[in-house]
């Protein structure tokens, strides 16, 4: 009998070496990481699917220690990059790989069963379209982090590119994850109220857009906006991951306008401390409580 949950990341792990104004920072990433975090502090039944080499376990004991199910594939290496963020403008950054896992596989998903799944990969080959294919045959809503489909290797750095499966995949998306300049990139538009709607256009039912300065949500026909809050700007990398995953988290019973605001408020904390978000989720509700109500 499959386990039932409410929410499933699946995305590599990576290794990750953040340089910033404020240092070189070694931290253990992916989106699955981040996103299982953030979930599992709402007391959500949660599970993990990733892949990484056995010499970096260390990732999947700490979310097996707050109750998250993990089911991990090993590889003879891990999804190692350095992230460069050369201004204070967190949509700015320069990513270098050195080495990558390998690609999952429809065996690895079969059996999996969620309300809702959480598709975070990092680059292009790592969540073959069989893969989607799968997951959305045994579970009923599916996001998908577009940055893992158009970033590909160049010279050694993650640059985006043409993807030419685009409106194939995107149709059989629920919930579409970009950011700002990936939206510019797959729609040629800067205006992220136009690109949202163009994206939209392709078949998700929702959009969740970041932002340097908060979240875009664009879902039955509307416009749903939040900013970020955080104290200070530690960890930036991450930020999207942790949005998506506690937005699609509460959209399991909460409206967009409420899921967009949950969301803002769980990555404005995750980002005043490197790595995922650690908080306890009662000041979650003190922040919206604080900074987004009657906005």
């Amino acid at each position: 009998m499959k386990t039932q949950y409410d929410i499933v990341c699946l995305g590599h792990y990576t290794k990750d070496t953040i340089i910033s104004s404020s240092g070189t920072r070694y931290v253990n990433g992916g989106g699955f990481n981040y996103g299982s975090h953030a979930v599992a502090a709402m007391g959500l039944k949660v599970a993990a699917i990733t892949k990484l080499a056995g010499e970096d376990r260390v990732v999947v004991d700490e979310l097996e220690e707050i109750g998250v199910d993990t089911y991990v594939t090993y590889t003879p290496k891990s999804t190692c990059v350095t992230l460069e963020y050369p201004s204070s403008n967190p949509d700015e950054r320069v990513i270098y790989v050195h080495s990558t896992a390998e690609p999952f596989t429809p065996a690895e998903v079969e059996n999996i069963s969620a309300k809702a799944i959480v598709i975070s990969p990092s680059i292009r080959g790592e969540v073959p379209e069989e893969v989607i294919d799968t997951l959305k045959a045994n579970n009923p809503r599916i996001s998908l982090d577009v940055q893992g489909f158009i970033r590909v290797q160049q010279d050694g750095k993650l640059v985006n590119a043409d993807w030419p499966e685009k409106k194939c995949i995107l149709a059989k998306v629920d919930v579409l994850k970009t950011d700002a300049v990936e939206a510019e990139s797959l729609t040629g538009q800067k205006d992220i109220h136009t690109a949202a709607k163009m994206l939209a256009d392709m078949g998700p039912k929702e959009i969740v857009l970041t932002h340097r300065d908060g979240l875009l949500v664009y879902a039955d026909g509307s416009f749903f906006e939040a900013s970020f809050y955080p104290k200070e700007l530690i960890g930036r990398s991450g930020r999207g991951d942790t949005c998506v995953s506690s937005y699609m988290a509460a959209r399991l019973n909460a409206s967009p306008e409420e899921a967009t605001i949950w969301a803002a408020a769980v990555a404005s904390l995750k980002m005043e401390a490197e790595g995922p978000f650690r908080r306890n989720i009662n000041e979650v509700k003190e922040l919206i409580n604080l900074r987004y109500k009657g906005k």
